[in-house]
């Protein structure tokens, strides 16, 4: 009973813990303005069974593509066991579900081959990153945190996918030598190698199996407090966060609320917006963007693939669409532990543009739509980029020259050029 009681109270709090910081996160993302996601929903349901559940825009990169395949699979689906696991935890029992018979036996040594493919992923993962250096994986953002967070995570999966084998292998041999409690049940297709590496007598057995068992267990719930605090995350938003991307053609701008309330009061005196309706143009900190453009955020799994396509960047320009969303990411997080710590009204004095993403960055970019089209949840940077230049423009009217010379040029000419309309044709006129 200590041991069931001990396996209740681990599960409640880390159950209760992952509750409390989810529910921050979303928080977070509530502070976002509000934006109707709600349209189309088979279309929207469609891509995110696509997307995120078929990770169809996975394939571009066939290596990456064919790993990520098993660890995704094999995390999903060895994950199924965690219910015997809980079950056993809370009753005392063992192997719970052994009365399935030969479908019981199937489903161990698919979870084992799937552990398998797993751990060989991991490895192999680990290698790209650490010994080959892949140049997506690096960047000046990819400070000692992110690096340090993809291989604490590919860390902890291979030392969960060993514990499963080897608690595997020392139940075979204690069913083997007919022990009690261990109930002949499964099918140990991997983890049947594994068996002569244990130790012979019963005891040292047990405790292997228990201490496999118990840390395999606990591992899943730290993993799962873990995530709030990693680029991880990704595990459980790239769903809701494909369901609400954005269905426009890529390059389509939306109309800004505030520009049109202008228009509609110069042509209508009497026109009242809506109240409540923002004055503000564009996005100066992070509150200014929608609830969308902050999911996306929490959503990056900071694979680079959008740094590694943006031109900007391939031309050594500052840009890197990775570094747009983890800014935004760590801006949005640090105005909510303000409003934990100090209420909703308090002001640091700090705002997304310029305290953490510069000008030159968002000027640099071609809004050329190659970050979104490479990204494997659908992520949008250039929507944020595009909502910090219409501050920069609109609210504040600063702007690199040429920008200015084109603006000055399309309101006295109709046309980015400088030169009058009237002369607009002269290049078809004969010589």
């Amino acid at each position: 009973m200590v041991a069931q009681i001990l396996f209740l109270v681990i599960t409640l709090a880390a159950i209760a813990l992952f509750t409390v910081n989810l529910r921050k996160i979303i928080r977070n993302i509530r502070l976002g303005k509000s934006v109707d996601r709600s349209d189309q929903p088979q279309k929207r349901l469609m891509t995110m069974l696509r997307v995120a559940f078929g990770q169809s825009k996975m394939v571009v990169r066939p290596i990456p593509a064919f790993l990520h395949f098993f660890v995704y699979i094999g995390f999903v689906i060895i994950n199924i066991e965690v219910l015997e696991i809980v079950i056993d935890g809370l009753f005392g029992t063992h192997r719970v579900f052994h009365g399935l018979g030969g479908f019981y036996d199937f489903l161990i040594g698919s979870f084992e081959i799937l552990a398998l493919t797993v751990w060989v992923s991991c490895v192999i993962f680990l290698i790209r990153r650490n010994i080959l250096k892949l140049k997506r994986f690096s960047g000046a953002e990819m400070t000692n945190w992110p690096k340090s967070d993809a291989n604490y995570i590919l860390f902890i999966e291979v030392l969960l996918m060993s514990a499963f084998l080897f608690m595997n292998a020392a139940d075979l041999k204690l069913q083997l030598s007919g022990a009690s409690h261990y109930i002949t049940a499964g099918s140990f297709p991997v983890s049947q190698y594994l068996v002569n590496l244990l130790p012979a007598s019963e005891g040292s057995l047990v405790i292997v199996e228990r201490a496999c068992w118990w840390f395999h267990i606990i591992g899943i719930l730290a993993f799962l407090n873990y995530l709030p605090y990693s680029k991880h995350f990704h595990i459980l938003f790239a769903f809701p966060n494909t369901y609400y991307s954005k269905l426009l053609p890529k390059g389509a701008f939306t109309n800004m609320p505030a520009v049109t309330n202008e228009v509609k009061a110069m042509l209508d005196p009497s026109f009242v917006p809506a109240e409540g309706e923002p004055g503000k143009f564009g996005a100066k900190d992070a509150t200014d963007l929608s609830w969308v453009n902050l999911m996306n955020a929490y959503t990056c799994t900071e694979c680079g693939r959008c740094t590694s396509v943006c031109p900007a960047n391939i031309t050594g320009k500052l840009l890197s669409p990775r570094k747009i969303m983890m800014d935004t990411r760590d801006r949005i997080t640090e105005i909510g532990k303000n409003i934990d710590q100090h209420g909703t009204n308090h002001q640091d004095g700090k705002s997304l543009l310029d305290d953490y993403i510069t000008r030159e960055e968002i000027w640099a970019c071609t809004s050329c739509n190659a970050c979104v089209e490479a990204c494997p949840v659908n992520i949008d940077p250039l929507e944020i980029i595009m909502e910090l230049r219409r501050f920069s423009v609109m609210e504040e009217s600063q702007a690199p020259g040429s920008i200015n010379a084109m603006l000055g040029n399309i309101e006295n000419n109709q046309a980015p050029w400088k030169y009058s309309p009237a002369d607009r044709f002269n290049w078809a006129q004969e010589s």
